[in-house]
């Protein structure tokens, strides 16, 4: 089949099955989403950076946690680009897997809440009454605090490190993601369809899980992907804060925490990883404004 074949069946008016329907319409959100420069530029940059981040111990040219005191505090060179730190230790090899750290505590963080704060607010918009009373109120409760201060909480009470920080990330980013998508559900319940499947003697797990939720996720992409940029950034200061990630981990917000102090003379020591975070925020923000104008229909 042809491309001018391809492209006419995928943007038929009158597909003939399910399968090129929605075909069809994965291809012309596509072609929405790539015709907006800035999206597939943050795009680009955020799988420049998986890539880097998977990749690390192909690209990195040193080992991450190799000491040079004599070589410390190296301007940039040929034999280090981004130059080394107060340890002598290579500045780029410590970006690069920082960039897995950082990432891979953005991943497991969306990986958690995501799903949890979708089921609660499907199950508390779908069914009302007290179950919608008691999982509103335990969600305003986690609200009701800053995020940072009860993230500072859980991992002084738990332990410094990675998982802490996940686990404490986790538990203070769900509650917009259950009020999105218990908003969402408010909406749909009532619709015709879900009458009709009801009528059919559909259960009420089946209607969540088959006919509400998929309606919800459109929304909750677009928030998922503009809160990656909060959560780099909170990862980063838990670790600046000496609660996230220790050292001698390569983790972001770590390696500014350490290198502040030499800020005014070796300005390239803490400005790399800061750059970094800023780079990738800036990434996450312009794929999900990009998002939200391809999914979400009051944009559009």
């Amino acid at each position: 089949m042809s491309d001018v074949v391809k492209r006419a069946w995928l943007l038929s008016d009158a597909p003939t099955s399910r399968s090129q329907a929605a075909w069809g319409r994965r291809y012309r959100l596509w072609c929405d989403f790539s015709s907006n420069g800035l999206a597939m530029t943050g795009l680009v940059i955020v799988v420049l950076l998986v890539l880097c981040a998977v990749a690390a111990p192909l690209l990195a040219p040193y080992d991450p946690t190799l000491q040079e005191l004599a070589n410390r505090l190296s301007v940039p060179t040929a034999a280090h680009w981004l130059g080394t730190d107060e340890l002598g230790r290579d500045v780029l090899s410590r970006l690069l897997f920082g960039a897995r750290v950082t990432l891979g505590m953005v991943i497991a963080v969306v990986v958690t809440v995501a799903p949890f704060g979708l089921a609660v607010g499907c199950v508390a918009g779908y069914y009302g009454g007290w179950a919608d009373t008691i999982l509103m109120r335990v969600t305003d409760v986690f609200l009701a605090f800053p995020r940072l201060i009860l993230a500072l909480a859980f991992v002084a009470a738990i332990h410094p490190g990675v998982t802490s920080a996940v686990i404490a990330i986790a538990l203070t980013t769900w509650p917009p993601y259950a009020r999105l998508a218990r908003a969402e559900t408010l909406t749909i319940r009532s619709a015709d369809f879900i009458a009709a499947v009801r009528l059919t003697g559909a259960s009420s797990g089946r209607i969540i899980l088959r006919h509400i939720a998929p309606l919800c996720l459109g929304s909750l992409i677009v928030r998922v992907t503009l809160d990656m940029s909060a959560i780099i950034l909170f990862a980063a200061s838990l670790g600046f804060l000496g609660m996230g990630a220790q050292p001698p981990s390569p983790e972001w917000g770590t390696m500014i925490a350490t290198a502040r102090r030499f800020f005014l003379d070796q300005w390239w020591v803490p400005l790399m990883p800061g750059l970094a975070i800023f780079v990738a925020s800036l990434a996450f923000n312009l794929l999900g404004d990009g998002l939200r104008d391809v999914l979400d229909p009051k944009q559009r």
